[in-house]
């Protein structure tokens, strides 16, 4: 079992040349730092984008955002001598967000998403933006973003307000672990606050940066938590002393759904040991362990298609107009819609969310003494005259059904609750950064869940060994390699003790993803 804590990544991602992937947005958040395209093709086609502008301006052109005003004032006609006042507005305007402020790692990757978006070079905006959000990775100043105020369409709009009024030296930043004021940081580090161009505003905040950024995180921690509740079922699985062969080969390649086949895989590894004798009259476990390759591989089924969607997105110019320097067209249209993440993010939440469930009645399966194979009542490690007055993992059980019921709740899809806003102009919008705020509070929730549910499974384990239920031969060197690196940081609980620290501890462990599992 290898310790795989993520440490800050000493790698640089580059902007405006290949597609950028989940992983680099993940690697930017925790830390990675950034660099412009410098090659010609990409620097011309953003000049291209800015040049054209440039000549409509001049020639008293109608723009969106530009020379009118936003959302249904579009029949705002701007006078020319306030065109370069109207971004600034703009970006104030919108400084009205609630709520919760994102955390250090999710305002970096708001960042990076924001910067691959611009970075397509079809959005009019010139060099020293790009390299102004570059400055801001690469001397880890996040913009303080609060979470809530975002129908995800036109885009996020009041969320990435913060970003752009960073960049102008406003508002507030997180920098050195403290939310300082943006003018004050840059004064410090010598960092020139750019003047947004006329449609810079506009571009830097009419897109879908923030639901997105925050899909990359969650996608990465659903993906490890599949691998973890795959590890903990095979432990759970020895703990109660259930039927391993309910993951084999040939029952799984009679329904070939490709995630499912791939966690039967990973509990086959994980059982590969000598079965102790079992202390049972089932045939068949019960669904949460028997069925638990079909939960499971439900997340694991829908990654793939989730990461395109996301990947998708986040590869994409997603604000409005379009500028085509190229070809020299305004393009109006609504790129700024959050469908795609919206419906992701539902659909990862509830996929999620069933994990916290399956985890939830096996643990109702281990800790209750009729179910359980003969393991103490509620996994307590007290013997003697002693017993009677412990409890073991009595109330860690009442909490994993707490947080999975919490988690339960939050799976009502957002994307349907939609609302008509702004004069009825945003008549129909996403709700994406709500679906994505969701999915990360499921995730939270689940992450909980898991942390218990495998102190429990190691626990259990414990218990047969001390019992003499079990031996190492029982066991395979995959759960031994597992028991070994909980056991190191997690004291067998004999008699009752306070497990707060323990369970955030584990947490912190799976946030990290600091073990290496399959």
């Amino acid at each position: 079992m290898t310790n795989n804590s993520q440490t800050t990544p000493q790698q640089t991602i580059r902007f405006g040349a290949d597609r950028l992937t989940i992983e680099d947005v993940v690697a930017i958040s925790q830390g990675a730092t950034a660099e412009m395209n410098t090659e010609s093709a990409f620097t011309s086609k953003i000049d291209r984008g800015v040049a054209f502008l440039e000549r409509l301006l001049k020639e008293e052109g109608v723009i969106y955002g530009v020379t009118t005003g936003y959302g249904d004032s579009c029949t705002v006609a701007i006078p020319t001598h306030l065109v370069d006042d109207l971004p600034l507005n703009l970006t104030r305007f919108h400084g009205c967000g609630l709520g919760e402020d994102l955390d250090r790692q999710q305002a970096r990757a708001v960042l990076a998403t924001r910067l691959c978006s611009l970075s397509q070079g079809v959005s009019g905006v010139g060099h020293p933006l790009l390299n102004q959000i570059v400055t801001l990775i690469n001397h880890d100043i996040s913009p303080r973003i609060p979470q809530e105020g975002s129908v995800g369409a036109s885009g996020d709009l009041t969320p990435l307000s913060y970003l752009a009024a960073a960049l102008i030296g406003e508002r507030e930043v997180i920098y050195q672990g403290k939310i300082c004021p943006t003018a004050d940081v840059f004064k410090e580090l010598g960092i020139t606050p750019i003047k947004l161009k006329p449609k810079e505003g506009l571009a830097l905040m009419n897109g879908t940066s923030v639901m997105t950024a925050l899909a990359c995180i969650a996608y990465k921690r659903a993906e490890y938590l599949a691998q973890l509740a795959t590890k903990i079922t095979a432990m759970v699985s020895v703990g109660i002393q259930g039927n391993g062969f309910h993951f084999d080969e040939a029952l799984f390649a009679v329904k070939p759904h490709p995630g499912q086949q791939q966690i039967a895989s990973w509990l086959r590894s994980d059982l590969q040991a000598e079965r102790p004798p079992r202390n049972s009259d089932r045939l068949q476990d019960r669904y949460s362990l028997r069925c638990a390759p079909h939960v499971i591989g439900v997340l694991q089924d829908s990654l793939p298609w989730l990461r395109q969607m996301i990947e998708n997105e986040l590869n994409s110019a997603n604000d409005n107009p379009i500028i085509d320097g190229d070809n020299e067209r305004v393009l109006h249209g609504g790129h700024f819609y959050g469908g795609h993440i919206a419906m992701a993010m539902d659909t990862l939440k509830t996929a999620v969310a069933n994990i916290a469930d399956l985890l939830d009645r096996q643990m109702a399966q281990l800790m209750d003494y009729k179910f359980n194979n003969g393991l103490p009542f509620n996994l307590t490690g007290a013997t003697g005259e002693r017993k009677p007055i412990n409890h073991g993992f009595k109330a860690v059980q009442i909490g994993i059904s707490a947080w999975t019921a919490e988690a339960l709740k939050h799976t009502m899809p957002a994307s349907v609750f939609s609302r008509s806003t702004e004069c009825h102009n945003q008549d129909k919008v996403s709700m994406g950064t709500i679906a994505s705020r969701d999915c990360l509070r499921v995730l939270q929730l689940t992450e909980q869940v898991t942390a218990a549910s495998l102190l429990a499974a190691t626990q259990a384990i414990e218990l047969r060994k001390r019992d003499q239920q079990l031996t190492d031969t029982n066991i395979s060197p995959a759960l031994q390699a597992m028991q070994q690196a909980v056991l190191a940081e997690f004291k067998f609980v004999t008699e009752d003790r306070p497990l707060e620290h323990d369970l955030r501890l584990f947490i912190s462990r799976i946030q990290q993803q600091h073990w290496s599992l399959y």
